[in-house]
């Protein structure tokens, strides 16, 4: 008998990722479908919609579905063993949400294995185009939710973090006024990371606590939708979202539609899915105290906390691997891309000289300090460089080894000062 494993999925902006790890967390299979080049035919860049407005950014919903049909057949045809898959979990980009049209649960709880998924489902979206966490398209939905509950702060405290564009309680908000129609023909909403467990389900998969924190509607203290947060929204939300559940919640058995389709056993068992943050945090088992720092185009901060201070800077979501524990998050736009700008101007390009360069000097860089920030930045909201001298004195430059290091502890004491202030 094959030994067992695990299915872990990643539903991110780009791609479709999976994951196949044996009990010794050895990985065993990997394969990605990628958005923009294997599913030309919906004609995204990158996976993305980005609207003539420049704020509006959306993703076919059934793009997603094709590329789950496209792994699973690739894995087919490679001779994967899925009769060996104990259960399956995975996570989905923040913020993005999906509709699903007034009885489209029968489409998904009957889906002929006959067809593909996307087939089976074509017909089930209120919606068509997703709205995702790069829009920034809500900001009058974002003023009237904080007015609505008495300011920014407010919010914060209730919910984990202010309003902010790109969450998913203000999406709806917007889709409800400029299309109620849609709206009322929608019977469930879903994450991108609970619409993703719900089609492995075969039945709607509810909203797990910590990506539920990435909404702006979740009561992060009492694990319940804050009913004033709903009604501020639209009307008769709670129903539409179902009731959220701890991140590592076993939801069910998988579909017999990939038992019939792929062999999956019947007993295969579906995990909740959750937010990408929150599996960052999971995955690199973060413990309380630990703090992880992504840097990528936008560097991210998260740590483990159990006494958080929500503030109107960065966001406390609900912890994935411990619901009564929490996990602050910052998010900073001018990540590697102003690292990068420093090293072409100061290092000719080259990480190996800007290394060196940056060794040259010594920790405190003689009290010379510089923010960088090459586009608005979104914790603090600020722009343009900044370089103070040893006296605290604005200057415009400073010496190539002084620059480089004045870049590099500058991003480092912003990211401590903003944890610090989230507790």
């Amino acid at each position: 008998m094959a030994a067992p494993c695990y299915l872990g999925w990643d539903f991110s902006t780009q791609q479709l990722k999976v994951i196949a790890v044996d009990e010794q967390l050895a990985v065993i299979y990997e394969d990605s479908v990628l958005f923009g080049i294997d599913l030309p035919e919906f004609k995204t860049q990158g996976g993305v919609y980005i609207h003539s407005d420049r704020l509006t950014v959306t993703s076919p919903v059934l793009m997603w579905v094709k590329a789950l049909d496209m792994i699973l057949e690739k894995m087919k045809s490679s001779g994967f063993d899925f009769s060996q898959v104990r259960a399956l979990s995975g996570a989905g980009q923040q913020h993005g949400s999906v509709y699903w049209k007034k009885g489209s649960i029968q489409n998904l709880k009957n889906a002929s294995s006959k067809l593909f998924l996307h087939q089976a489902l074509k017909d089930c979206f209120s919606i068509s185009n997703s709205p995702i966490w790069m829009d920034s398209s809500t900001a009058i939905q974002c003023r009237a939710l904080e007015e609505a509950v008495g300011g920014a702060q407010h919010l914060a405290t209730v919910t984990g973090s202010r309003a902010y564009e790109r969450f998913t309680g203000n999406q709806i908000a917007k889709i409800y006024s400029q299309n109620p129609e849609a709206y009322m023909q929608t019977e469930r909403i879903s994450l991108v990371s609970s619409f993703a467990a719900s089609l492995f389900l075969g039945a709607y998969a509810p909203v797990d606590y910590s990506d539920g924190s990435g909404m702006n509607l979740l009561h992060i203290w009492d694990k319940v939708w804050s009913a004033s947060c709903l009604d501020a929204c639209a009307p008769g939300l709670e129903e539409k979202l179902g009731c959220p559940v701890p991140s590592h919640s076993v939801l069910g058995p998988i579909s017999p539609y990939y038992s019939q389709r792929y062999g999956f056993s019947p007993d295969c068992k579906i995990v909740a899915f959750t937010g990408d943050n929150p599996a960052s945090l999971a995955g690199m088992r973060l413990q309380e105290g630990d703090i992880a720092i992504s840097l990528g185009t936008s560097d991210t901060l998260f740590l483990w906390i159990q006494e958080p201070t929500p503030a109107l800077e960065g966001h406390i979501l609900c912890n994935p691997v411990d619901s009564r524990m929490y996990m602050a998050l910052l998010c900073f736009k001018n990540g590697s891309l102003m690292r990068e700008k420093i090293r072409d101007d100061c290092a000719s390009g080259s990480w190996d000289e800007f290394s060196k360069a940056l060794s040259s000097t010594v920790a405190g860089n003689n009290g010379n300090l510089g923010f960088y920030f090459d586009v608005m930045e979104i914790t603090p909201e600020a722009v343009g460089i900044h370089r103070f001298n040893r006296d605290n004195q604005k200057v415009s430059d400073f010496p190539k080894e002084v620059e480089i290091r004045a870049l590099v502890e500058g991003q480092f004491m912003a990211k401590r000062i903003h944890a610090e202030k989230l507790g």
